[in-house]
């Protein structure tokens, strides 16, 4: 049994057009997709129908989550953006997503934690950055979830923590879309990986076993970046282009000529 997991996608199509590719030369049996699909300033709506397109087991983010319930005013910057370029079809097909599911595999499927999408799972918040989870932390926030192997994303950074006390394994696919970024809940802090790679994890199970392979993926991450600062994101186009929170000065990127350079698919 082989499958791969994707989440955090964030409407960075290239990105996921990118991350496609790879899974089907990695040929696994599923594709399970774990949500915060297409909020973001890049290409909300495309990425939407791209997605139902392929109809993967797909969960519900956070995010995902406030463009279905909240009204548009209430919204963030990157939420009000998606919302103002989704069809009704997208609207629709992003509000009958499930928040989370078991599938028959033994596989517990979930964004944040089994209990809360807006919760992180395999990070622990410590002063303005994160840290590893503890196994005491986890245990508590997986609640009463007895699935062997429990895949989350929401955090942006891939991780595998096994649980010596239940013998269960927690996963984090890391993000297809947005490989760094500053949150102010549940206070003031930010996530980086260090890289403009596009992540995703490729699970095997043979038996009663797991093991996963990390796969970072080549696309043109300053296509993706200048879409970002055309919609006057700056935190997200410094973020695109290096991996780290690192906001760029819109007028100066802005004026720079871009080279074109042909797409290798690496």
């Amino acid at each position: 049994m082989r499958f791969a997991v994707i989440s955090d996608i964030h409407g960075n199509l290239p990105a996921l057009e990118a991350v496609h590719r790879d899974i089907k030369r990695k040929s696994p049996d599923l594709v399970f997709n774990l949500g915060d699909c297409v909020s973001g300033p890049l290409w909300p709506e495309e990425t939407a129908q791209y997605l139902i397109a392929e109809n993967w087991l797909t969960v519900r983010g956070n995010h995902d989550r406030h463009l279905v319930d909240h009204a548009q005013s209430n919204m963030g910057p990157s939420d009000a953006h998606a919302y103002s370029l989704l069809s009704d079809e997208s609207k629709a097909w992003l509000k009958q997503l499930p928040t989370q599911m078991e599938h028959v595999e033994n596989v517990f499927l979930c964004h944040g934690t089994p209990s809360a999408d807006n919760v992180y799972l395999t990070e622990e918040l410590s002063d303005d950055r994160t840290k590893l989870a503890s196994p005491e932390y986890v245990l508590e926030h997986i609640g009463n979830v007895t699935s062997p192997l429990i895949v989350c994303g929401h955090t942006h950074i891939p991780r595998v923590i096994w649980l010596e006390t239940t013998g269960q394994i927690v996963m984090n696919a890391g993000s297809v879309g947005l490989p760094a970024y500053d949150d102010d809940k549940p206070h003031s802090h930010v996530m980086e990986v260090g890289s403009p790679h596009a992540r995703y994890m490729i699970v095997t199970r043979v038996g009663t076993r797991w093991s996963f392979e990390e796969r970072m993926v080549n696309y043109d991450w300053d296509h993706a970046s200048r879409k970002a600062a055309r919609n006057q994101r700056g935190d997200w186009a410094g973020a695109l282009k290096t991996g780290y929170f690192r906001p760029i000065k819109l007028p100066d990127f802005l004026a720079r000529p871009r080279i074109e350079e042909p797409y290798e698919d690496f």
